[in-house]
């Protein structure tokens, strides 16, 4: 299966695309996950975003790719979502190496921060991120700050 990948700035979304983004974002983190949050938090708009498409056009991956001081100290990645029907695939790593790349690209090699949802604290270990924080809830579900250093 081919997966075309993306990064584009929120100005450059087709009302299509922007569509397909917040669909995906909803279906994890609202309905899957059964938290209700505000996902639209006027960030989009200053980020570049990061986009895995099936070679039919239905968007696969997703992550937000965020300067620093919008978020964070830290330019940071946020967002981080595959679709549930293509898990499987092992779409989480790519997405991962290459939300890391195209920060190098758009920043250069500075420290990325990220907010992770504590039981993938491993899962994003393997990628050099460390802890940054203790344990704290946002919306309800336990967080930890991580780091990852150049």
């Amino acid at each position: 299966m081919k997966i075309v990948w993306q990064v584009k700035a929120f100005s450059e979304f087709s009302l299509h695309e922007l569509y397909q983004v917040l669909r995906l974002r909803n279906e994890v983190f609202v309905v899957e996950q059964q938290c209700p949050f505000q996902d639209l938090d006027n960030k989009d708009q200053d980020c570049h975003h990061l986009l895995a498409y099936l070679e039919e056009g239905t968007l696969a991956a997703y992550a937000r790719l965020v300067p620093a001081g919008l978020t964070f100290e830290h330019a940071a990645i946020g967002r981080v979502v595959t679709s549930p029907s293509v898990r499987h695939l092992g779409l989480g790593r790519e997405l991962m190496q290459r939300s890391i790349g195209a920060i190098e690209q758009l920043y250069g090699p500075v420290p990325i921060q990220i907010g992770a949802q504590l039981y993938l604290k491993r899962f994003y270990e393997a990628f050099g991120f460390r802890a940054a924080s203790p344990m704290y809830l946002e919306d309800g579900i336990e967080h930890i700050e991580m780091i990852r250093q150049i």
